[in-house]
């Protein structure tokens, strides 16, 4: 691995804005219960396409695209304020919603018939994700990130010129809700190898963690040289939003809920 220390002012700087996402992210959730007990039926619109705002003031080998994917882009409150809070920190960056149904028509003409017949065995939307993910970024490259993930600081910040990708870690864990990369890399190739190869094994019991999750990118990162990032300097979880209102109009749907036996068709 290839961890880039940054000066002890910038992560201090950081470590604020943490907080005080973390802090505003408290009050919108707080205060989006008695908005959505209100107006239940009240939802934001998140674009398809947003296109950059700001000109990059520098070249990347990752291209600065953002990548979101949710089952609608019709959402909450704090749903909502996530994602403009993740425009703000990417305002050189063109952002791409994609929702469930243009993932399969993306992977359907992009991929051989193994890969699609792979994908078209998943049941569940996370996992869904977590294959379209690494399958974009394999042939478009940019930055993924899991629409309830916030940007702590600006892309611009995260994302160094000559690099190939950032891969986060949290608790000496790495974590794939945030994934930046140039296209067309063995990372994110091996990544989906991996995948595949569970899916046409069934391999299916330790549930969308080790199926398509995380697990999947942590053995293909075995042996190799990857530039990574702390999570807290980088991409957080959770900060405005959380299973309630992501899935309010679809209880009980986030992968946690689904049965290891019930994730293939």
């Amino acid at each position: 691995m290839n961890k880039k220390e940054k000066p002890i002012e910038y992560q201090i700087a950081i470590f604020i804005c943490n907080r005080l996402s973390r802090l505003i992210g408290n009050i919108v959730k707080l205060l989006s219960y008695p908005f959505h007990a209100i107006f239940p039926n009240k939802r934001f619109v998140i674009p398809e396409i947003s296109h950059a705002k700001i000109q990059p003031k520098s070249s990347s080998k990752i291209p600065k695209i953002i990548w979101q994917t949710n089952y609608s882009n019709r959402v909450t409150l704090p749903v909502y304020c996530n994602y403009l809070v993740n425009r703000l920190m990417s305002l050189d960056c063109e952002y791409r919603y994609v929702s469930t149904e243009a993932r399969a028509e993306f992977i359907q003409q992009n991929a051989d018939e193994a890969t699609f017949q792979a994908y078209s065995r998943l049941t569940n939307g996370a996992s869904q994700a977590d294959f379209w993910r690494v399958f974009v970024l394999n042939q478009l490259g940019g930055i993924y990130i899991d629409i309830d993930a916030q940007l702590v600081c600006p892309v611009s910040k995260i994302i160094q010129s000559d690099d190939n990708e950032v891969i986060i870690y949290r608790n000496n864990e790495f974590t794939n809700y945030f994934i930046a990369i140039k296209p067309d890399t063995d990372l994110m190739k091996d990544t989906l190898s991996i995948i595949i190869e569970n899916i046409q094994n069934n391999w299916t019991e330790f549930g969308v963690f080790n199926m398509t999750g995380p697990n999947t990118l942590i053995r293909a990162m075995e042996g190799k040289t990857v530039n990574v990032r702390n999570a807290r300097y980088t991409c957080m979880q959770g900060t405005f939003t959380n299973e309630y209102f992501q899935y309010i109009d679809k209880k009980n749907s986030k992968w946690t809920h689904q049965k290891p036996e019930d994730l293939l068709k």
